[in-house]
This record gives structure tokens, C-alpha cells and sequence, in this order.
């Protein structure tokens, strides 16, 4: 096989002027090494040279490899070229005289901003769509698709007529018809608006540049060189320019990568790829190997009308080139299918990828931290360079993360979504606390972001936030500011200055309150702006994300007031959050500066001496092909667009590129966060080619087992707390005896140490909150004289108040209502049984041993013969009877001897009767019951009614004996197998040792 620098068997050098760069020569300091030599000139150095480069990002990749080879010649200075980006709308501007040689002005509109094409695209999906129109946000991503589709069709210079003349439209499924149609009929309203505003699309505008340049680069001749280089795009208007660019006398066009040693057979086996044999026919034929990483480059020769024979190989490498082996390699591991039977013949030399290696992790954070560890490894070597590549952001940002622990600052030039940064956040916690209506939880995270007052006042303003966080503690008090205002005046007693510094606060977001439900985008942009302002002053604009979040903000405002969209309050967040993901914030110049992190577009013309390409996984490289919503794939073939899997070639186009460094590691891990993951089917190819010579790489994925690795901790033994007499001697809570018999640990803690349980902000409904509903609710009817039929309207009252989250109105409040009717039949009956209430929610007390105890009897009855019954409500099911047996259920019993002892004002007589008020559902699946907890009828209790008061007192005494008057310790989980809170779990440390084998120590108390 002939050496892949040299043209394929049988081609000619004419007076076409189309170069490429072999993978293993790098392609950004090849580029530069044979473009100095070439078009330098005397005191003038590049100045003279025009350089064409595929994207804004190539520019800075070309620049630094330019500053490297000035660095390695010695040279003191470097005038580099005029560098324009082809893609860019304002080509013309860059470009000036190249373009405009006579001094006239083009003649080719002004490109629609993009942002009001969107807007504007989506009111005319809603008036296409009618009463199917779902919110502006859902419209918004709906008119995204259409603005691709109408781009993929202007970058191929299809006309919308085309769409008219699909044959197929009775063979497509109804929703491809149907999307068909809106995508016509809403294409057609948008050019009419185009002519209208007198402007084109972007697309179209650079269409026409190009095509201008070519038509003008074409009949004048050029006083200067003009080079285009790393262009692979092979739009119709991209090919024309390269085309005139490369019959230049002065002008040349250089490709990457073009695999010159291809066999002519296996070339030709990749399809038509833009050059059908009848004019009529369509671009792509069926069996077209577009996932093949030279097809795209074979559909731009085609397209600029030059043989593969006609591109000469380019002879100079860069810094940091392979052997010439390794792209024979890469071509032979890229075969086609059916080609690739000839693996089985190769020699050594035609597939030997030396100095590639495959890493294989167990998972994510296991492949970040091995990358980190071979980053630092070849950092460690004086001038070596690092390059990790990888499409997976997340795994990017781990990895950086990771080389932070070694002091490494490494950027990574994909830049961050602007919703990932603090600017960005910032506006859309603005958004949230609108559209949610003040709910606590975005809230409270605005008004502690780390922008908002930023300077000498913050440590002040945190603590008044966290003032603010515990007032809101609970259920959501209610909607807008005011309910918040309400919660803050009730903690004005714990948080003294609270309710002034509230009322500053939220007049700084007040006026987005004042604007209702509906208003126009730029009224509710302009307002999210001042209330910025107002929270961080300058600070919001400060920094790489500040600024990216200015120019959002100004480009949206304009389009907004020319499109006059309107949104829902609701609909804002939603809406912010997908423009703002299509803004990336890249990082400035700085960094490690012999390590940079790619993504798959910027690392396209980049080298290093290491390459690690991370994330090779199914699904990430190459990514799932994404259908067109709009255009079924049939309809795609017949207007002569790329499919989805064209981009499948591009991603392995990247890979071969990667696959010419010295040394590359493949780095994929054995799952992701969804579980098992499926290799690249790049690696599958590495590995069925390579076979038993495939070399791993073992020993970063072994130091980062053992980074994460760690001796086994000690065995934590089970807590068994014990306080000083004086310590224990505290007051007993009707509520907590339990705990104390059940879990002592968790009477220590809450009783002892007074550790509360803090509630979540805006918390759901659980049955603490339940419960103190019902007895707020019947303490209100008993104190407003049990008026039949009054009940349950006190009732909707009171869980109107209580709180706005949609899970009580939607769930507890019917289930509630039914309860507390059932209630209040059940007391009626009771009326008619001469048993009349004497007393409810009231406190009580006694003394047992000289210790307080006190609670608070939810309702005592009289009975016809005068002694009480004591009655206890239950939410949920009442304890059964074995824990009241065992005395792990003692509250309604303790209840009974306080209100036996005298120890409840104005009440007297002897308790007789036990009950306990179940909301629960009963047999019947119906909600309310009673059970009590004594032998009765029906009831298979083991307690006699005479014994359930002597046996609590028994039970009570041995409590206190043993842990408030005595010294036992308070151990943890005394009793496992009892349902117990687990509000003190994590104190406990409940996981390091429940279950495991504790031995105990000498003198401990379990020895």
C-alpha cells in the first residue's frame, strides 16, 4: 500500500490547488508549519494572508498553534493573517475589500435577528395550531424545530416549493402528514413576513456572501493569498467558494484528514454522496455510508467538483506528529463493513495502533478521576501537552473538578450552559419565585444567592435569610408575598427586626407581582432586570456569566418588543430556561497552560502529545441520532437533506482525527448513571480489529481505586448516651414517655439535649401536620359550642389557612372533611347517650416520684354514671393492644392517671372508660373508628379495664426509675422491632452499626 502522504494510485497534480493533512500530522501546528514558510513575506510576515476557518473557536486554536511555532523558531515577532470564520454572518465586514473590490455596496439584505424569528415563528405556530397550541414555552421549543428544519433546507438551497412536489405524502404516517402540512403553511406565513421587514434568513444571508465571494474571487484575480483551511462543511454555497478559492492562483483549500490511501473501490462504495448519476434523482442514495467519517468529505468534493486523485497530501507535520503508520491504521479501522473482511489479511503495519490505549472504568466518577490522574502524570513532563476530548459535559466538569485537587485550573473550552452559571441561575430563581407565586423554597435560595448584596453587607443579610428560612419552616403559609409577610409577623417575637427587613426585601421583587398573570416578554424581562439590579447591583453583570447574561437580556428585549409576545407568568421559567441553555459561557484566557478540554467541534483542528478521549459510550460518542420532528425521513431523501446518521460520520471523523495524536487513551466506563453502558461502536471496531494487541490502560483506573480507597473504619458501636443525675432530671411529656421505654436515645436527644426536628421549607402534608389540623379544628367547634353542621365548615376554614400546597387541598382535604363527619355523627350519638364532653385540649399535670409529668388530654367525656372516659385521637391506626400490654403505648394511660390524680383543672371523677378516635379507614374501608385499648365487647384486649391504670402507673415508675432517677444508659433502638420516629436517626448514626456485630469494651456499659 502506498504511504498515505502520496496521492491514490493513478491521480495527477493539475492546476487544482486542494491539499489535506494527514491525521497523524496534527492538523492546527501542521497547518501553521507549512503556511510560514509559504506566504511569509519580508517585514510584512502573514499580514498579507487571508485565512478561512470553519468557526469563531478555530480562530483562537489556529492563533495559539501560530504563537507556538513562533516560539519554536526563534522568531521574534509573527504578523499573523486576516482570520475569518466562513460561517460568520458578517463575513462581509471581515473580509471588506476581498469582497467589495470596486467599492460598492453589497447588495444582499440584512439577516432577521434570530431571536424574533423565533418569536414570531412561534405566534405563527400558535395561529397555525389553534386550540392544540399548548404554553409559550412548549410553543417556543415547538418553533425551534421549524427554525432547524427551515435552516437545514436553506443550507442545502432547497426551495419551499420543493415541499409541494413530495410525492409520498399518502404513504407517511398521519402525524408526519399533519407535521408536514403546519411546517409548509408556517413556512410559507414566515417568508411573506421575511419580504415584509425586507430581510432574509441567517442562513440565506451567508448563502448569498459566499456565493458572492466565489462569483467575485472567480473573475478577479487576487492581489494576495486567500487559504481556506479545516472547512468540512459541505453546503452547496460552502462548496462553490472552496471551489473558486481552490482554481485560485494564489488560493488554496486544506482539508483535514482526507484518507488519500483509500482504496478507489472502497471510495466508490460509499455511495453517490451528492453526485447522482440522473440530475433528477435525489443527493443520497439509500445505501450511502454516511456514518463512514470520509463520506462528508467525499459529498464536499463532489460538490466542488474535485477528484480525490486531484488533492495533494500536505508534507509538513506540526509538534507533536505520529508515525506515518498510524493513519494507514485509522484508514483500515474505519472500512465499511463489507470492506472490513479485510482485517483478517492485514499486515502488522497496516493496523497497528501503537500508543493507543483503552480504559475501562467502572463507572463516571471512577473514568474522571483515572483522566485527572493521566492528566497529572503527563503534566508532570516538562513541554508535554494534554488534550482531553470528550461530547459529555458532565464528565468534563467531574474532571475538572478532580484536577482542582492538585492545584491544576483547567478550563474547559465547550464552556457551561449560562443556567449552570451564578448570573444565569440567578435570573431564573427570579423567574421561579413569579411563576410559583413567593413559594418558600426559591425564595429563600434567591434571596441567598451568593450575588445578591455582595459586598460589606451580606454576613448581616445571610442572617436575616436564615431568619427567614426558619419562620417558613413547614407547609407553604400561602401564595404571593403577603402570606409570606403573615409567617415573618408571626416570627417577629423570635426574630426581633425580622418584619422591617422583610418589607425591604420584598419591595425589591414586589413590582413582578403587580403584573399580573399575562404580560408582554419585554415587560416581564425589563422587571427581572430591575429586581436584579435592585438584589445584586452590578454584581449581577460582573464576570464571563454576567456579561453573557447582559447581551441575552438586550437581544431578547429588542426582539421581544418587535415580535410583542405575550407570557404567562407561569410559563416564564420554562421559557428562560430553554433560551438560556443555547448561550454557553466559556471560560477567559487562562488556565493550565499545556492542558485544555474539548468538546468534539473545538477539538477538531487541535493536537497534543496525549489525547485522552473521554465518555466513548453509546449514546454520548457517537450521540443517538436525533429524528426530524417535522420532516420524516423519507421526505428528507427526496428534498436531498442528510439524515440523522449523517452525523454519526462526523463524530468518527472526530475520532480519527484524536486517533492521530502520539498517544491516545479511550476512556469509557462499565455503566452510567442509568446502569449498564454499551462501548462505542468506534471501540467495538478498535477492539475486533486489534484483537489480543489492543493494549489497556490499567494503572490510572488502579491509583484511582486506590485514591477512593480507604481503610474500613471502626465499627461504630451502638450509642449509649449517659448523662449526669442532674441532667436527667427533667420533666416528662405525656407524648415522650413512649419514646423513653421504646428508643431512650431518642427521648435523650429530644428531652436532654433539646434537639428539635426542623421541618423542611414548603414541607409536604404529613400526619404531625394532619394531626394538629384535626385538633385545632375540634378544639375551635368544642370552644364554639358543637353546633351541628358546624364542623366542617370550621374546618375548610381552618385547612384553607393551614397551607396552599397543592398536595393538602388535592388529597388531605376530602379524606379530612370525611373524617372529621364521621366524628361528628359519632359525638351526636354519644349526646344521645347522655355522655356529654368536660373537657378538651386542656393541660394537666401530676407528680410520680417527685418527677413532673404533663400532657394535654385531647377530650375527657362524662359518662351517665358519672366517672370519665378518656379519649385519645388517632390520625392513623391506634397502637394495638400487645404495645399497650407492654407498655409501649402509655399516653392514653398517663392521661388517665393525671386526670385520676386531680391534676386537670376543674375536673373530677374517676376514669373508666378508654378510647381511642381512629381517622383512619375502618373494615369498611370507610373512614373513623373506635378502639380502645381494654377488654370489652368485641375487643380481645388482654387488659382488664380495672388494670390498665394500675399497669400504666407500674410501667411509668419503672421508666423513671430506670432512666430519669436512676443510671441506665439511654441506649439506641432498645427496641428494634417497635415502629419508632426517625427524626434522630442520623444523630444516632443509626446505619454504622444497626445490624452489625458490636463488641462490646471493657467498662462500657454493654459489657
Amino acid at each position: 500500500m502506498s504511504d498515505p502522504d502520496t496521492p491514490a494510485p493513478g491521480g495527477t497534480v493539475t492546476g487544482v490547488n486542494v491539499s489535506s493533512i494527514a491525521a497523524h500530522r496534527g492538523f492546527a501546528d501542521a497547518l501553521v508549519a507549512g503556511l510560514i514558510p509559504r506566504y511569509r513575506e519580508p517585514g510584512f510576515g502573514l499580514a498579507r494572508l487571508t485565512l478561512l476557518l470553519p468557526s469563531r473557536r478555530t480562530v483562537r486554536i489556529v492563533t495559539e498553534a501560530f504563537v507556538r511555532a513562533s516560539d519554536a523558531g526563534g522568531q521574534a515577532g509573527l504578523l499573523l493573517p486576516r482570520m475569518a470564520v466562513i460561517g460568520d454572518l458578517d463575513i462581509d465586514e471581515t473580509l471588506g475589500p476581498l469582497l467589495d473590490p470596486i467599492g460598492e455596496a453589497l447588495d444582499i439584505p440584512p439577516a432577521v435577528d434570530p431571536t424574533l424569528r423565533l418569536l414570531r415563528v412561534a405566534e405563527l405556530l400558535r395561529q397555525e395550531l389553534g386550540e392544540e397550541a399548548r404554553g409559550e414555552a412548549s410553543l417556543l421549543r415547538q418553533a425551534r424545530s421549524v427554525v432547524r428544519s427551515i435552516d437545514r433546507m436553506t443550507a442545502e438551497e432547497i426551495p419551499p416549493e420543493r415541499l409541494l412536489e413530495i410525492d409520498m405524502l399518502p404513504d407517511l404516517a398521519t402525524h408526519w402528514q399533519n407535521s408536514l402540512r403546519v411546517f409548509a403553511r408556517v413556512l410559507a406565513r414566515w417568508r411573506s413576513e421575511l419580504e415584509a421587514l425586507c430581510a432574509i434568513d441567517p442562513p440565506e444571508r451567508r448563502n448569498r456572501l459566499l456565493r458572492h465571494a466565489a462569483s467575485i474571487w472567480h473573475d478577479l484575480p487576487l492581489p494576495h493569498p486567500v487559504v481556506a483551511a479545516g472547512v468540512t462543511s459541505a453546503a452547496p454555497a460552502v462548496a462553490q467558494l472552496l471551489r473558486s478559492i481552490a482554481h485560485l492562483p494564489n488560493g488554496r483549500v486544506i482539508l483535514p484528514d482526507l484518507d488519500l490511501a483509500l482504496d478507489q473501490k472502497v471510495w466508490d462504495a460509499l455511495g453517490i454522496a451528492g453526485a447522482p448519476e440522473n440530475k433528477d434523482d435525489p443527493p443520497f442514495g439509500r445505501g450511502d455510508a454516511v456514518t463512514h467519517p470520509q463520506y462528508h468529505l467525499k459529498l464536499l468534493l463532489n460538490r466542488m467538483g474535485v477528484a480525490r486523485s486531484e488533492v495533494q497530501p500536505w508534507h509538513r507535520a506540526g509538534l507533536a506528529p505520529a508515525r506515518p503508520e498510524r493513519s494507514r491504521a485509522i484508514s483500515n479501522l474505519f472500512l465499511p463493513p463489507a470492506a472490513s473482511t479485510a482485517w483478517v489479511g492485514l499486515d502488522a503495519d497496516e493496523r497497528r495502533l501503537s500508543g493507543v490505549k483503552v480504559m475501562e472504568t467502572a463507572h463516571p466518577e471512577e473514568e474522571a478521576q483515572a483522566i485527572a490522574i493521566l492528566v497529572r502524570e503527563a503534566l508532570a513532563v516538562p513541554e508535554r501537552r494534554v488534550a482531553v476530548i470528550t461530547p459529555d459535559r458532565s464528565l468534563a466538569a467531574r474532571v475538572v473538578a478532580h484536577l482542582a485537587r492538585w492545584n491544576i485550573e483547567a478550563d474547559d473550552t465547550a464552556g457551561r450552559p449560562l443556567p449552570q452559571t451564578e448570573a444565569g441561575r440567578f435570573l431564573l430563581l427570579l423567574a421561579d419565585v413569579v411563576a410559583e407565586r413567593a413559594a418558600p423554597v426559591p425564595l429563600v435560595a434567591l434571596l441567598g444567592h451568593p450575588r445578591v448584596r455582595a459586598d460589606a453587607r451580606r454576613p448581616a443579610w445571610l442572617e436575616r435569610v436564615r431568619q427567614l428560612d426558619l419562620a417558613l419552616r413547614g407547609p407553604r403559609p400561602g401564595l404571593d408575598l403577603a402570606a409570606i409577610g403573615i409567617a415573618v409577623s408571626r416570627a417577629e417575637k423570635r426574630f426581633p427586626g425580622l418584619g422591617a427587613w422583610w418589607t425591604d426585601a420584598a419591595a425589591t421583587i414586589a413590582p413582578l407581582f403587580a403584573l399580573g398573570h399575562d404580560g408582554p416578554l419585554e415587560l416581564w424581562l425589563t422587571e427581572l432586570v430591575r429586581a436584579a439590579e435592585a438584589l445584586c447591583g452590578d454584581d449581577i453583570w460582573g464576570n464571563p456569566d454576567g456579561r453573557a447574561l447582559a447581551a441575552f437580556i438586550e437581544e431578547w428585549l429588542i426582539a421581544a418588543a418587535q415580535a410583542h409576545t405575550t407570557v404567562a407568568s407561569d410559563q416564564i421559567p420554562a421559557l428562560l430556561r430553554d433560551a438560556l441553555d443555547e448561550v454557553a459561557v466559556r471560560p477567559p484566557w487562562g488556565g493550565h497552560p499545556r492542558l485544555a478540554i474539548y468538546g468534539l467541534l473545538e477539538a477538531r483542528m487541535s493536537r497534543a502529545d496525549l489525547v485522552i478521549c473521554g465518555g466513548m459510550i453509546e449514546g454520548v460518542w457517537p450521540a443517538n441520532p436525533t429524528p426530524d420532528p417535522l420532516l420524516a425521513p423519507p421526505v428528507l431523501r427526496q428534498l436531498g437533506i442528510p439524515g440523522a446518521d449523517f452525523r454519526i460520520g462526523l463524530a468518527a471523523h472526530d475520532l480519527a482525527a484524536a486517533l492521530g495524536a502520539p498517544q491516545v487513551v479511550l476512556s469509557h466506563a462499565a455503566r452510567d448513571e442509568g446502569g449498564p453502558a454499551i462501548p462505542s461502536r468506534f471501540l467495538l471496531r478498535i477492539r475486533a480489529m486489534l484483537g489480543k494487541s489492543l493494549a489497556m490502560e490499567d494503572s490510572a483506573v488502579a491509583l484511582a481505586r486506590m485514591i477512593d480507597h480507604a481503610p474500613p473504619a471502626p465499627t461504630y458501636r451502638r450509642p449509649q448516651p449517659m448523662p449526669s443525675a442532674e441532667q436527667r432530671r427533667v420533666d416528662l411529656s405525656v407524648t415522650a414517655i413512649d419514646r423513653l421505654r421504646g428508643d431512650p436515645y431518642q427521648f435523650y436527644a429530644s428531652a436532654i439535649l433539646g434537639l428539635k426536628r426542623l421541618d423542611p421549607l414548603d414541607a409536604d402534608a404529613t400526619a404531625a401536620l394532619k394531626g394538629i389540623a384535626v385538633h385545632e379544628v375540634l378544639q375551635a367547634w368544642h370552644e364554639g359550642g358543637t353546633h351541628p353542621g358546624d364542623l366542617l365548615p370550621r374546618a375548610e376554614v381552618k385547612l384553607a389557612k393551614m397551607s396552599s400546597h397543592p398536595f393538602m387541598r388535592g388529597l388531605w382535604r376530602p379524606r379530612l372533611l370525611d373524617a372529621l363527619r364521621w366524628i361528628e355523627d359519632h359525638i351526636r350519638a354519644l349526646d344521645d347517650e347522655g355522655r356529654t364532653p368536660v373537657s378538651w385540649e386542656q393541660w394537666g399535670e401530676m407528680r410520680v416520684d417527685g418527677v413532673r409529668v404533663f400532657g394535654r388530654a385531647d377530650r375527657i367525656d362524662k359518662l351517665a354514671d358519672g366517672t370519665l372516659a378518656i379519649v385519645d385521637y388517632k390520625t392513623g391506626n391506634p397502637p394495638s393492644a400487645a404495645m399497650v400490654e407492654q407498655g409501649f403505648a402509655l399516653q392514653l394511660g398517663v392521661v388517665g392517671l393525671i386526670a385520676q390524680a386531680g391534676g386537670i383543672a376543674g375536673l373530677a371523677g374517676e376514669p373508666a372508660a378508654f378510647e381511642y378516635w381512629s381517622l383512619g379507614r375502618n373494615k369498611d374501608r370507610a373512614f373513623g373508628f373506635v378502639k380502645s385499648p381494654v377488654k370489652a365487647p368485641g375487643n380481645r384486649a388482654a387488659l382488664q379495664p380495672e388494670d390498665f391504670l394500675p399497669t400504666t402507673r407500674e410501667y411509668l415508675r419503672e421508666a423513671i426509675a430506670r432512666w430519669i432517677l436512676g443510671d441506665e444508659p439511654f441506649t439506641a433502638r432498645l427496641n428494634p422491632d417497635l415502629p419508632n420516629y426517625s427524626d434522630y436517626d442520623q444523630l444516632m448514626r443509626l446505619d454504622e452499626w444497626q445490624g452489625r456485630a458490636v463488641r462490646p469494651e471493657i467498662g462500657s456499659p454493654c459489657a
